[in-house]
């Protein structure tokens, strides 16, 4: 993969690109805000972006909107938002552009084979929310929340959605089979009214649905 990584700490930056290289990958630019960010983008099409979520100016929001602005003008680049910071209504606003985007916190990134293996999975079109993320959404979840209308199961298989499984590792999560999460997932898209379409991907829309439910 070629990847391009945003983050204002030096030491941060040169230390995920020798991890990357490790595995076999390519970091093509590393930059420390979000104005070299797009011009990184722009001279070297990227597989992937990795980026901080605070950088300079204004040490805010600047590296998400810059991922916001660069999904706007190039739709479906993936997109791997690596923070100290919870920013669940841009996470929202990120996944509502479709597959390919992940959202995970610096200190609970226990291993790095596990970091490089969600990487790889968000620059392949999957969508990978830290647990953490996950469950603050569920305690925020309203009265009126579409998730109101599944089951305790399914909400918990949604969430394990969320972070990325696939329903091998829902159905190892939850110690059921994995025909009772097929049949859990089929619920869920169905309570949701995700109905199939060539254009849709049911799975990213209902991890959508449940981010948008903790605004």
């Amino acid at each position: 993969m070629r990847i391009v990584i945003a983050e204002d700490s030096v030491l941060l930056r040169e230390g995920l690109s020798q991890i990357l290289a490790r595995f076999g990958h390519e970091v093509v630019a590393d930059v420390g805000d979000a104005a070299d960010l797009a011009a990184a983008v722009d001279e070297h099409e990227p597989d992937v972006v990795v980026t901080d979520v605070r950088m300079p100016p204004g040490f805010r929001d600047e590296g998400l909107r810059a991922a916001l602005a660069l999904r706007a003008k190039r739709p479906g680049l993936p997109i791997l938002v690596l923070s100290q910071y919870v920013e669940q209504s841009y996470a929202a606003d990120l996944l509502e552009t479709g597959g390919g985007v992940g959202y995970l916190l610096k200190d609970r990134v226990g291993e790095v084979a596990e970091f490089v293996a969600a990487l790889e999975r968000v620059a392949a079109g999957g969508t990978v929310i830290d647990p953490e993320v996950v469950r603050g959404l569920l305690a925020r979840r309203r009265a009126d929340s579409p998730l109101e209308r599944l089951t305790e199961r399914e909400r918990q298989v949604l969430a394990l959605m969320a972070e990325g499984r696939s329903n091998g590792a829902i159905a190892r999560a939850l110690t059921v089979s994995e025909a009772a999460v097929v049949k859990h997932v089929g619920s869920i898209f169905t309570r949701l009214d995700l109905h199939q379409t060539p254009e849709d991907h049911r799975r990213v829309l209902a991890v959508v649905t449940f981010l948008r439910a903790a605004r």
